[in-house]
């Protein structure tokens, strides 16, 4: 870097870099980030605060309501953007800081960008120790912000004014790598954010970051060949890899020419359409029948882009064919070798682009095919009985399974519904329709209750003219709710349906199925003098939303209808039934139980249990 210099503050010149990175878009180059959150204190206020006021018309910021939650909202925003585009968000030092945490964790997991400028203790030392000031007795470096190392993909502490001429190229590489993606986090010394440098003039130029799509080996490629042509029962497990690397239409005409049959992850839900010939629709726990009957049967089964989570093996105990053989197709060698699989590092889209000829004219078997006809029938037969509105008769409080269903057939086809914990993932994973690719936005790597109301803000940021439905439960919605007032503020439209079952239903399933006894997650179970009666629909009115509760699926059908014909954030709940959950497809879980207890069901449990293990590979 020569030449021409400018004198700015070390935040100043950290959000002219920024606003000056850029990616290639549909029409041409486009600003990599699409904003700033902010929440501001007195560890970033002056500094990171007076750079980005000055900056707004070339990097918007945006003020949320709860650290987490912004941040929530700037990572679903990247994975709507299919990692193509990302967010920053900046707050204070101490609990600003701290609270951005889990959603690094979350980030850290699903492998999603995210820019962190987090405020800092002063680098001089001087005023220490600062108010919210984190002290180790025995460690003078350590601040709050070290508890962004562990979630973080690449993390520096910024001291002096000219490393950030280092640290951002860095956090650039490691946002835009398809394999080391995730959240960068850069603390900032508040002090060091107002000081003063002379920057070179050429390091704010407009630099183009291109997506690298990495080929396979050839020798990987080549292998892979011979092994699917060699196969009987092949199986394809789409993961987000093939979403993020925009190969959903390689992997349909692959699927179509060939006839393997695929099956899709939570993150890989949506890469193919429902309706598509060769899609199984969900594998695992949450899977369908269809999808895990061919998952036992499969003699080569081939991930691409999938990291192998246990919801997605079922523990390890799915896969059951006799003479099975695991490929897995990544850009990262670290979940290219899980589980003894034979790795092919590559971009998703590069290797099916690399497939498809070598595998022109080659089909799967007949017998194949004919086999997974009647589990494909007897699933579309429990999706039918699953998602229909039941009859005027049946007064029983509504499942949420017929509650998505209702959902599903008002939504327009490129509608985006999301969700992120308790169980309505795994309803929405086995029953949900995916009409059109990015319509399935559900968190499920970190599972991150909280998440759902502040994803939908980022996903409607990241896609304005799709409809955005969020799913959340009473107990989600208790934790984090805040960033409904922001999308009123902003004046975005987001249809938001509660479903209160009055509880942390999911795990008092999960409680009874292990033996339990019914204890501290249904309201009623917990210690309590009175339950309280709460007005969910009062309070989202009270944020701005346009809210009411509905009696029942006919009035949640007719609440719909009438949101989509009205901007704004509506807010519909509805109670449902705590007890029941889908019974058709699914599979098995390890949740390990006690070897001992006083109660005859978890010892029974624990039998169950102890047997189950001895399917895992």
């Amino acid at each position: 870097m020569t030449g021409a210099r400018q004198r700015l503050t070390a935040a100043q010149a950290t959000v002219r870099y920024l606003a000056a990175q850029q990616v290639e878009g549909p029409g041409g180059p486009v600003p990599y980030f699409a904003g700033c959150w902010a929440i501001f204190g007195h560890g970033n206020v002056a500094g990171l605060g007076e750079a980005l006021q000055s900056s707004q018309d070339v990097l918007p910021t945006y003020r949320a309501h709860n650290e987490q939650g912004m941040a929530h909202a700037a990572i679903a925003y990247a994975k709507q953007a299919r990692r193509r585009r990302a967010m920053v968000c900046t707050t204070s030092i101490g609990p600003g800081a701290t609270n951005m945490v889990t959603a690094a964790a979350l980030a850290h997991v699903n492998r999603l960008p995210v820019l962190f400028l987090p405020g800092d203790v002063y680098a001089s030392r001087r005023p220490d120790p600062v108010l919210q000031q984190i002290e180790d007795f025995g460690d003078g470096t350590v601040s709050a912000n070290d508890c962004f190392r562990l979630v973080s993909r690449y993390f520096d502490r910024l001291t002096r004014p000219e490393q950030i001429l280092d640290a951002l190229p860095k956090a650039m590489a490691v946002l835009t790598d398809p394999a080391a993606c995730g959240p960068v986090t850069l603390a900032f010394c508040q002090d060091v954010q107002t000081e003063a440098w002379d920057y070179p003039e050429d390091f704010f130029a407009p630099r183009l970051w291109r997506i690298r799509r990495a080929p396979a080996d050839p020798y990987d490629l080549a292998d892979l060949v011979v092994r699917i042509r060699a196969a009987r029962r092949p199986l394809i497990v789409a993961g987000g890899g093939v979403l993020y690397a925009g190969a959903e239409t390689l992997l349909a005409d692959l699927a179509a020419a060939t006839g393997i049959p695929v099956a899709e992850t939570q993150a890989g839900k949506g890469a193919l359409p429902w309706d598509h010939p060769c899609n199984l629709g969900a594998i695992g726990v949450t899977g369908t029948g269809v999808a895990n009957a061919a998952a036992a049967e499969a003699d080569l089964v081939i991930g691409i882009g999938t990291r192998l989570q246990d919801f997605t093996t079922g523990s390890r105990a799915l896969f059951q064919g006799a003479a099975r053989t695991l490929v897995q197709v990544n850009v990262s060698a670290h979940d290219a070798a899980k589980q003894g699989a034979v790795g092919v590092v590559g971009d998703a889209a590069a290797v099916l682009a690399g497939l498809a000829p070598l595998l022109a004219g080659w089909r799967v078997p007949a017998d194949w095919a004919r086999s997974l006809a009647a589990p494909a029938l007897a699933w579309d037969e429990a999706w039918q009985a699953a998602t229909a509105a039941p009859k005027e008769c049946d007064t029983a409080l509504p499942t949420d399974a017929q509650v998505l269903g209702a959902v599903w057939r008002q939504a327009a086809p490129d509608a985006v519904v999301v969700c992120a914990a308790g169980g309505l993932p795994g309803e929405l994973h086995k029953l949900w329709r995916v009409r059109r690719p990015g319509g399935y936005h559900v968190e499920y790597g970190y599972s991150c209750m909280g998440y759902e109301i502040a994803g939908g803000l980022g996903v409607k940021l990241a896609e304005p003219e799709r409809e955005v439905h969020v799913l959340v439960g009473d107990g989600s919605y208790l934790m984090m709710n805040s960033e409904i007032a922001t999308a009123v503020m902003l004046g975005l439209s987001l249809t938001i349906t509660v479903l209160d079952n009055r509880g942390f239903g999911c795990i008092n399933r999960l409680q009874r199925a292990t033996g339990g006894a019914p204890f501290n997650n249904l309201l009623a179970d917990t210690r309590h003098t009175a339950l309280p009666a709460i007005d969910f629909a009062a309070h989202a009115a009270s944020l701005g939303a346009r809210a009411l509760k509905v009696a029942d699926i006919a009035g949640l059908e007719a609440a719909l209808a009438q949101a989509r014909t009205g901007g704004g954030v509506h807010v519909i709940v509805i109670d449902t039934d705590p007890a029941v959950s889908t019974p058709a497809g699914g599979a098995w879980w390890d949740v390990a139980v006690p070897e001992v207890s006083d109660r005859p069901s978890v010892r029974a449990a624990r039998a169950a249990y102890d047997e189950k293990t001895k399917d895992q590979r």
